[in-house]
């Protein structure tokens, strides 16, 4: 698959999504824990398109993840008050990346996703960049970015009741990741018995921490 295509279609579908979402249900219930589908967009806003040009820009000295699961996976490892303190502060940036977007989001989502469509264009395969996790190639950080406005795209598609209009290549990466990502935390096996009808995953069954 083509990493940087498969991240300009999930960006350009996800800016057209957030056009279509109803307004009247930005401030509903989005099925994920408090919420709402403006913070559910605020986040996936912060972390899958603003954060990419800023990340691009800052260079690392040294290769600390190097696969795309490997960035998933680091929050298994991490101390629980460490991994606590990390998703308060991802929910206190999605609300207020959603109240940025104000009366028009489709505006700024939209200007985003040029930004950051640009800055990619310009960063090269096997740059090492600064990510969260540490030091990682662009080539194997972009897919979690893709990863997060496929998932989210999805989330905010059921919230609003409209299509989703997500690129098949798109979908297709961000599957094969969570796959991978599961076989890395060992629960490949489990899965792929679900796959073939062999068995059922557990109850609540996730490769994420949250």
């Amino acid at each position: 698959m083509d990493y940087r295509r498969s991240y300009r279609s999930a960006a350009v579908a996800y800016a057209d999504l957030v056009a279509r979402l109803p307004t009247e249900r930005w401030d509903e219930p989005a099925a994920l824990g408090e919420w709402t589908l403006r913070d559910l967009v605020g986040h996936t806003v912060g972390s899958a398109l603003r954060q990419v040009p800023e990340v691009l820009a800052k260079p690392a000295t040294e290769l600390q993840v190097a696969t795309p699961e490997g960035y998933f996976a680091y929050g298994r490892g991490v101390p629980a008050d460490v991994l606590r303190i990390a998703v308060a502060a991802s929910s206190e940036d999605a609300h207020a990346t959603g109240a940025a977007l104000g009366d028009d989001p489709a505006t700024m989502v939209g200007e985003l996703a040029g930004r950051a469509t640009q800055a990619l264009a310009e960063a090269g395969d096997d740059d090492i960049v600064t990510t969260p996790v540490g030091g990682m190639r662009v080539r194997d950080w972009l897919p979690t970015r893709t990863f997060e406005l496929v998932v989210h795209g999805l989330d905010a598609a059921a919230a609003g009741g409209v299509p989703h209009g997500l690129s098949l290549e798109a979908i297709a990466e961000a599957t094969t990741m969570a796959s991978r990502l599961a076989i890395a935390l060992g629960d490949g096996e489990a899965l792929l018995r679900a796959l073939t009808g062999r068995a059922e995953l557990p109850p609540k069954f996730t490769v994420l921490t949250s």
